[in-house]
């Protein structure tokens, strides 16, 4: 079982929750899933955030299906940006919240913009965590 809650201590967020606890039992700790197709290379043009977020969230899917867990079993997120742009973050984590993954990101979630990651030309990683049942 998932318990999702905002304390009323803190602000109301936008679209996930302060507080996520998982009874269930075991965690699935998943690697930060990299804008790669599968000969390792990074997608899209240089600079497109749209290619590379869309490469993440079949990454992301991929790896929680072999897990044999669903976005609804995820109970944290983070997501990297790189950009130090708010409008280019946003429109990041609007894209992840239209996809099929985003039930994920309505548990305890960070969105973090960072200034380089591990690919070069890589704008884009999301760090997932899942309950197992």
């Amino acid at each position: 079982m998932i318990e999702k809650f905002n304390p009323s201590t803190v602000h109301e967020p936008p679209g996930y929750t302060h507080v996520t606890i998982s009874s269930s039992g075991p965690l699935a700790h998943f690697a930060g899933q990299c804008p790669l197709d599968l000969d390792g290379k990074v997608v899209g043009e240089p600079g497109d955030f749209d290619a590379q977020t869309d490469q993440v969230i079949a990454n992301c899917l991929a790896v929680l299906s072999a897990a044999g867990t669903t976005p609804g079993d995820v109970v944290r997120s983070v997501i990297y940006v790189v950009s130090n742009d708010s409008a280019q973050l946003a429109a990041v984590w609007d894209r992840l919240n239209a996809s099929p993954l985003a039930p994920a990101f309505t548990t305890a979630s960070t969105l973090l913009g960072v200034t380089v990651l591990g690919f070069s030309g890589q704008l884009v990683e999301v760090d997932l965590t899942a309950a197992l049942s």
